[in-house]
């Protein structure tokens, strides 16, 4: 709508919004530009920007984080899932210079797309940097909600405008494997035990409500980020989950749990471990313990 010059009527004849939106127009022009050339229809310029405020308004900025590291084969069926149902948002991926090439690809994606944002980092420096990385991104570049994502299908694309939905009662949507509604496919049962007890013995030890603490399929309103010291979040693994979900809920933010169906992944290798298992349990009681 840049260096529009029109007439405003009095009252208006190009809509019976009592001149709303053709004001905006002019509020939104620049400065030194005056009225009484008329560049386009009025009609035409009420509509446009009658449009542009319902985009704004319907679809706050959002930007999902995928962190990688050895992903090229599901990296770019996902971004065409995300973009097949959720088309307005903004991808970034954050790579741990994985050696199979996925982020020489993700710098490909981008160069073909704007929507496409890549960080590369020196090595495989953990997911909870990653996604530290991925939240001081979204803030610099003024992004309303930020989204965490696994590459590899097992937070599905398809659920993400039921994250959109719940956002608006709520200031973190976490979706949890857990709750009525959700679960699991393909998981061994000594997957199910561990994540089924982990959330347990967190949700114990830290005294919140809070279903599925362990799980990462989150969307975050960016005052939450905000209000946050990111610098002092000190997890890497899991734990990093259970950590920035305990930091909201002590700021007094509202966290609503929806369901989902976690997937096993299809392609590539699981990153769980030992040593994320056993950081999760004592990263409890360290925030418990105010030592974090």
């Amino acid at each position: 709508m840049r260096c529009v010059v029109l007439y405003l009527q009095s009252p208006c004849s190009c809509c019976a919004l009592s001149c709303i939106h053709c004001q905006a127009v002019l509020d939104h022009l620049p400065p030194f530009v005056a009225t009484g050339l008329v560049s386009y229809p009025m009609q035409s310029l009420v509509w446009k920007y009658r449009n542009k405020m319902s985009e704004s308004s319907t679809q706050p900025s959002t930007l999902v984080i995928v962190p990688t590291y050895n992903e090229k084969e599901n990296l770019p069926l996902l971004r065409k899932a995300i973009h097949d149902v959720v088309p307005h948002v903004h991808i970034l991926v954050v790579d741990d210079n994985s050696p199979d090439g996925t982020g020489d690809l993700a710098d490909e994606m981008a160069a073909e797309d704007e929507r496409i944002h890549v960080l590369h980092r020196s090595g495989k420096l953990g997911l909870g940097t990653a996604y530290i990385a991925g939240f001081k991104f979204a803030l610099e570049h003024n992004f309303d909600l930020v989204q965490q994502m696994d590459c590899d299908f097992s937070h599905r694309p398809e659920a993400l405008p039921r994250f959109a939905e719940a956002i608006q009662e709520a200031d973190v949507v976490l979706g949890s494997r857990w709750v009525k509604g959700g679960g699991t496919k393909n998981w061994p049962w000594y997957r199910k035990v561990i994540s089924r007890g982990g959330s347990f013995y967190a949700r114990t030890i830290l005294g919140v409500s809070i279903r599925d603490l362990t799980g990462g399929f989150k969307l975050w309103r960016r005052e939450v980020l905000e209000s946050i010291d990111l610098d002092k979040v000190q997890s890497e693994g899991y734990s990093f989950q259970i950590e920035m979900s305990w930091r909201a809920l002590q700021k007094g933010f509202k966290i609503k749990e929806i369901p989902i169906l976690f997937v096993e992944r299809e392609l590539g290798h699981s990153k769980m471990n030992k040593k994320i298992v056993f950081e999760a349990i004592g990263m409890c009681w360290k925030l418990r313990l105010g030592r974090v």
